[in-house]
């Protein structure tokens, strides 16, 4: 089955632009809604396995819907922005956002995220050999199920909440820079307007999601994180 999209925008030319673009070559399924009440409403019937949420909407904001949505759900989401809308930027990855674009913005670029976040959604893309598992102190990580435990008690990641923490179990100790971090999960270079600090924002949500086992992931001071066995 094609992967279904949900596209929260309240601009009805932008919305026949990307629906075209993701569906053209028929791998995207796309429903959209022109507000934050609709869209959530959508979000809940029709389990999107990605979302693409501007900010700006009528009836309810995009912060207020991925704010009730992250209650609900780990879907990843994909953020339209301002390019003057740093605050709401880092606040939507506080709230949980995967990614961002900021308008204007290539349709091409908006496609090659959603990609990139759909395979790193996806049980079992990488075949790495990872194994399907591992313990560290109190948390218990199924890489096949993308499933974590702490202390027995099974919390949802987002899934680049779980690309980070398996990246950092399977360095073993090793410290990764956030440009490291960057680069392997937001798949980041240079024609990307994305930064170190969307990598502290997600590192700061996954350590609360973890607690009290959170001190597992230490920072290195002005270089990056390591997992503490």
């Amino acid at each position: 089955m094609k992967p279904k999209i949900l596209l929260v925008e309240d601009e009805k030319d932008l919305v026949k632009l990307i629906k075209y673009n993701l569906e053209k070559d028929g791998r995207f399924a796309v429903s959209s809604a022109g507000d934050g009440e609709a869209g959530l409403a959508l979000a809940r019937k029709s389990k999107p396995d990605l979302v693409i949420l501007d900010i700006m909407l009528p009836k309810m904001d995009g912060l207020e819907f991925l704010r009730e949505l992250r209650r609900e759900s780990g879907v990843p989401v994909v953020l339209l922005t301002a390019k003057r809308g740093e605050l709401d930027r880092i606040l939507g990855l506080k709230l949980g956002a995967d990614d961002y674009v900021c308008k204007p913005f290539s349709v091409g670029e908006l496609g090659a995220r959603v990609e990139a976040l759909l395979r790193r959604a996806a049980p079992g893309r990488d075949g790495d050999g990872a194994g399907t598992g591992a313990s560290i102190g109190g948390i218990s990580i199924d890489f096949e199920r993308h499933e974590v435990a702490v202390r027995g008690k099974k919390v949802r990641l987002a899934p680049k909440e779980f690309a980070i923490l398996k990246l950092l179990v399977e360095a073993n100790g090793k410290v990764l820079s956030r440009d490291q971090l960057l680069r392997e999960i937001w798949g980041h270079d240079d024609d990307v307007e994305i930064d170190t600090r969307t990598v502290d924002q997600h590192v700061a949500r996954l350590r609360r999601k973890l607690r009290p086992e959170d001190a597992r992931i230490a920072t290195v001071t002005n270089f990056g994180y390591q997992i503490k066995r």
